[in-house]
């Protein structure tokens, strides 16, 4: 085998693709999410620096999970951290007293879809 084909099967080795729809939603969930929270931290630093970092650090775990969901590194046990995030991110929205706007009402959706899909994946799937 030339060394460019064992680049090319060592590449492609590292990613796992969900094997249905749920894994889909649950990624499209993850990235709107992180999208918002992105999208969002700017402003928000111009406001209260602590809320704003943790804006960037959640939107970038949400992206780092999506990357660790669709590699092979992946784990069952992995949801159950999936959830608990999500419903961690849902909770600071509340302790912290977050405003209510079709924006953070889209994130707080997409962190619930998040927990469900994680925890039916958790449930029903022995892999992605």
């Amino acid at each position: 085998m030339s060394r460019s084909s064992t680049e090319t099967h060592d590449a492609q080795s590292l990613i796992s693709l969900p094997s249905n729809r749920i894994g889909y939603i649950a990624i499209l969930a993850a990235v709107v999410t992180a999208g918002i929270h992105l999208f969002l931290a700017p402003t928000v630093m111009e406001f209260d620096q602590l809320t704003g970092i943790l804006f960037y650090l959640n939107g970038l775990g949400f992206i780092g999970g999506v990357i660790l969901f669709v590699s092979r590194y992946w784990r069952r046990e992995l949801y159950l951290i999936a959830v608990g995030y999500a419903l961690a991110t849902i909770i600071a929205f509340f302790v912290m007293d977050g405003p209510i706007n079709p924006l953070s009402i889209t994130a707080k959706v997409a962190e619930a879809i998040v927990a469900f899909t994680g925890t039916y994946l958790y449930l029903y799937k022995k892999t992605t």
